[in-house]
């Protein structure tokens, strides 16, 4: 079937295109998954549990809810303009780690 054919079978709503699906080929675009691992300190984790019981969900969809959220937040070019200044970031975050610390030499502390 032609997807002008289906198109049109489904705009009319007279019938049920989803014998018209191949399901079993089915994939969904940018929901392939990842695991990974995170180390979360132990109040943060009570922090999402207790959230979690008060939304009726689990803790994994608040952290990926969330994430989702913070994500959204953020357009592409902005992600992109922080991975081009990211080492020049990172070198000047260093040299203030290094200043602090023969600071906090000469002064005696640890």
């Amino acid at each position: 079937m032609k997807a002008s054919d289906f198109d049109k079978k489904f705009d009319a709503g007279a019938e049920d295109v989803s014998d018209d699906l191949d399901m079993q080929s089915a994939t969904r675009p940018f929901k392939e998954q990842r695991r990974v691992n995170v180390d979360f300190p132990v109040w943060m984790v009570e922090s999402l549990d207790r959230e979690a019981r008060r939304l009726g969900v689990t803790r994994q969809s608040i952290i990926k809810v969330w994430i989702a959220e913070r994500l959204d937040a953020h357009d592409v070019e902005a992600i992109v303009d922080y991975r081009d200044r990211a080492p020049a970031a990172a070198r000047a975050h260093a040299g203030a780690r290094t200043r602090r610390g023969a600071r906090r030499r000469r002064r005696g502390w640890r």
